[in-house]
């Protein structure tokens, strides 16, 4: 379960070999640009410059990369110099009805859409009508932006990813019956505003409600509504016939099926609002190729100038750095997984909804694009960049073998603490020190030693890289690790004090009481008292163990994970205490977790509740006042109301870091 949930929140860029079909651009068609032919098949390893060997590359990629990902159909576009050099389909655009992919097919191209936003923001200042460092509250026609700092909100922290929203992805909600109604972006703002929290500019945090917000100040400032701003100014200049804000009945003729990792086939779904400028349009290959020529040839499409040279150069210069070599975000695109990049210039933007995923990659200094879409949700994208950057942009020497520096416990009392990602709660981290190392705990990934490459410059063991970034006061504020899925966002150091009067210093729950407040999960009863010998009810334990299972702030999830928490048990009542093993069992609905070790339960345990106990506490999640014995038993006390001490026990070991071997 978690690591579907992970898959789904980290895609960026996506059986037998499937049936493919050829997308020329004709020439006859005066929106198009041609395709180059050339007749030989050597490979240039400085670009893909022959349509031939750049081909049979493609196939050769697509055919293994879809039999891997099980997706049922793609499509793949180059542009090298202001010319197409390959514009294919691959499988079915719907398998059911044996159509397959080609250059009209018509693909939703998800969080792509930020790139466009940023391209319309981009104009407007160009036009003198919007400053990028402006209030953003100027353009907004008068709603209000809720925010704690002190510092203003602009357009440039929204479309660089560093506004400091506590919860960017509040605009996430997609149904099947939305399809075919209407639900307008003004109503959905100001019912969902979201708060900043963070000074802006300060911390990276791929933020959806910041592009929603940055696409509805665009269109107040344009009079007009997003979907006819794009239309008008982007879309019919670059000839984009196919490529639209919303669905229309023309375009959904056309569209691909979706499909799920399994192959099998799901529903399309609508949004709310209907127009989502940071993942809302569809769009074709063949439009597609246009939207990238634009790009290569700096802001002008066919002689006339959609955007200008200085805009562009904008959006393809990186503006947020967690280290000063390591990219984060330009003005609309990112820059992950650098050591991808083999050492070129490379902005990058994927986009996924449910059932479809694509990917831009643009290289400016060498004039090369290439774009894919695909009917499932899978990192497939990701495997094929890579592939095309080994293929074409090798790497002409190795990385220099990293020098490690010692850090004293001393220097090391800075870095040491607890972390939270500020885009997905459920990604926490905790840095401590050890014999001249740092050693991070993730919940994810489990325990890793951080060897120090320079001040704030980490690297773990498997070589990824993990930068600490300061405020504005010169405090460490912030962690950024460059390791999936923890790269979508820094993580922000948690200040964890003991503000509870009745938990004694030496409590062995201490800890995990204040790890809990620190983290907003679970409250004292008031300000200074905390009630730990005191007991819950099952409603209020399910409302903390939602919070410190942390997916709380993807809407999508919140009733799914509230289905899967309470499954099998009809025990539950909202308002009777709980028992321990009535936590144990909701616990483990969430957790999943893997029985290490025999464990052996000595009192009346209920047959329902045995497996999920056992499993828990050979995973060492287990309060300080229950012990196992040497063979393997245990007095669990399932019976037992839970106490509130208890209860953040198992919580902080369950949800916030845990410890394994360290790897090496």
């Amino acid at each position: 379960m978690k690591k579907m949930l992970y898959t789904s929140l980290i895609v960026i860029l996506i059986s037998s070999i499937c049936t493919t079909a050829c997308m020329t651009t004709p020439s006859s068609n005066s929106a198009a640009a041609p395709m180059i032919s050339h007749t030989s098949s050597k490979i240039d390893r400085d670009g893909p410059n022959n349509t031939k060997e750049l081909e049979k590359f493609a196939d050769r990629v697509f055919a293994d990369k879809m039999k891997k990902f099980n997706t049922v159909g793609s499509n793949f576009v180059v542009i090298t110099n202001g010319k197409v050099m390959l514009s294919k389909g691959y499988g079915y655009a719907d398998r059911e009805k044996k159509i397959p992919v080609d250059s009209n097919t018509v693909f939703q191209i998800g969080s792509v859409t930020k790139s466009f936003t940023a391209l319309a923001a981009m104009q407007l200042v160009d036009k003198g009508k919007m400053d990028l460092h402006r209030d953003i509250q100027d353009y907004l026609g008068g709603i209000k932006v809720p925010n704690t700092t002190g510092q203003k909100l602009t357009m440039f922290d929204l479309l660089t990813y560093s506004g400091g929203f506590d919860e960017p992805d509040i605009a996430n909600e997609s149904y099947p019956e939305y399809v075919h109604h209407y639900f307008p972006m003004k109503s959905y703002i100001e019912s969902h505003m979201p708060t900043v929290v963070r000074p802006p500019g300060e911390a990276y945090t791929y933020d959806n409600f910041g592009f929603m917000l940055a696409g509805y100040a665009i269109a107040q400032v344009a009079g007009t509504s997003y979907s006819q701003y794009m239309q008008k100014n982007i879309f019919k200049p670059l000839g984009m016939s196919s490529t639209s804000v919303q669905f229309t009945p023309s375009l959904l003729k056309r569209m691909a099926a979706h499909y799920g990792p399994d192959g099998k086939r799901i529903a399309l779904e609508g949004f709310n609002p209907t127009e989502k400028p940071e993942g809302g349009m569809v769009s074709t290959a063949r439009d597609m190729a246009q939207y990238l020529i634009m790009h290569l040839n700096k802001g002008t499409y066919r002689g006339k100038e959609v955007v200008s040279p200085q805009s562009i150069k904008q959006m393809h210069t990186y503006q947020l750095f967690p280290s000063k070599k390591i990219p984060v975000t330009t003005i609309g695109f990112e820059g992950y997984f650098k050591d991808k990049m083999n050492n070129q210039h490379v902005i990058l933007k994927g986009g996924n909804v449910t059932g479809h995923s694509s990917l831009i990659v643009i290289l400016p200094e060498k004039n090369t694009a290439m774009y894919m879409s695909y009917n499932n949700d899978s990192m497939m994208s990701l495997d094929v960049y890579e592939e095309f950057m080994n293929h074409y942009y090798p790497r002409k020497s190795k990385a220099p073998k990293s020098i490690h520096k010692i850090i004293t416990a001393q220097q090391a009392k800075e870095y040491v603490g607890l972390y939270q990602n500020t885009r997905i709660a459920a990604l926490r981290s905790k840095v401590s020190y050890s014999n001249g190392r740092l050693v991070m705990e993730t919940g994810t990934s489990g325990k890793h030693t951080l060897h120090m490459l320079d001040s704030l410059l980490f690297e773990d063991e498997s070589g990824n890289k993990l930068t600490f970034n300061k405020n504005k006061a010169g405090e460490i504020a912030y962690l950024y690790y460059m390791q999936l899925p923890d790269l979508v966002a820094y993580a922000q150091k948690i200040k964890v004090d003991s503000p509870f009067s009745d938990v004694r210093a030496d409590s062995s729950y201490r800890t995990y009481i204040n790890n809990l407040h620190a983290l907003n999960v679970m409250p004292g009863k008031s300000a200074h008292l905390f009630d730990p010998d005191g007991t819950m009810t099952q409603g209020e334990f399910s409302e903390v163990l939602l919070r410190a299972q942390g997916w709380y702030k993807q809407p999508f999830m919140i009733e799914p994970n509230r289905k899967q928490m309470l499954a099998g048990l009809t025990q539950y009542e909202q308002n009777e205490p709980i028992t321990r093993e009535i936590a144990a069992v909701m616990i483990q609905n969430l957790k999943q977790a893997e029985p290490r070790f025999k464990i052996t339960l000595k009192d009346q345990t209920a047959p329902w509740a045995a497996k999920a106990i056992t499993a828990l506490v050979s995973q060492g999640i287990i309060d300080p006042d229950t012990q196992i014995n040497t063979d393997g038993s245990l007095d669990f006390r399932s019976k037992q109301l839970l106490k509130r001490q208890e209860a953040s026990a198992w919580l902080d070991q369950a949800f916030n870091y845990y410890t394994l071997p360290i790897q090496h």
